[in-house]
């Protein structure tokens, strides 16, 4: 294979398409399959409920919206695709990560608080289950959707 091959190039682009409603099913069942199996094998019933919810719902989500974000329409923001495949990944898992935790931590401190919800176990769960899926989620998919982009030159 000659060193010119680039397996991001043209070529692999046009055979591998970036199909959103793909990209959000996966991010729901890989969560939910995984964590849901180590739910009932380890014998914890919280978890096994929050594969199904928190944990694969949130991948899911986060993967519609970031995926969404990435495709802009169709036409790929100019930045997206200038930037390496790692740097693009690093900001975008900084944001969502960000946004997740404080979302977990909203639900997990201030609902009880402020809202006529009492303090349940599945709260609490939540500062992790959402900033750790939306990490997962949002690096699977824009190195996938970056596969299928070529790369602008600056």
């Amino acid at each position: 294979m000659p060193a010119t091959n680039d397996r991001t190039g043209p070529r692999r682009a046009a055979a591998r398409p970036f199909t959103l409603w793909r990209e959000v099913l996966t991010a729901y069942a890989a969560p939910a399959l995984m964590a849901g199996t180590a739910g009932v094998v380890t014998g914890q019933a919280d978890l096994t409920v929050a594969a199904f919810s928190s944990i694969a719902g949130t991948s899911a989500v986060v993967a519609f919206l970031v995926g969404a974000w990435l495709r802009h329409g169709g036409q790929p923001r100019r930045w997206t695709t200038a930037l390496p495949r790692v740097v693009l990944t690093a900001l975008l898992v900084v944001a969502t990560a960000g946004l997740a935790a404080a979302l977990g931590w909203f639900a997990a401190e201030w609902l009880p608080a402020h809202a006529s919800m009492h303090a349940a176990p599945w709260l609490r769960r939540l500062r992790i289950d959402l900033p750790v899926s939306a990490v997962l989620a949002t690096t699977i998919v824009t190195l996938r959707w970056r596969a299928t982009v070529p790369r602008a030159r600056p």
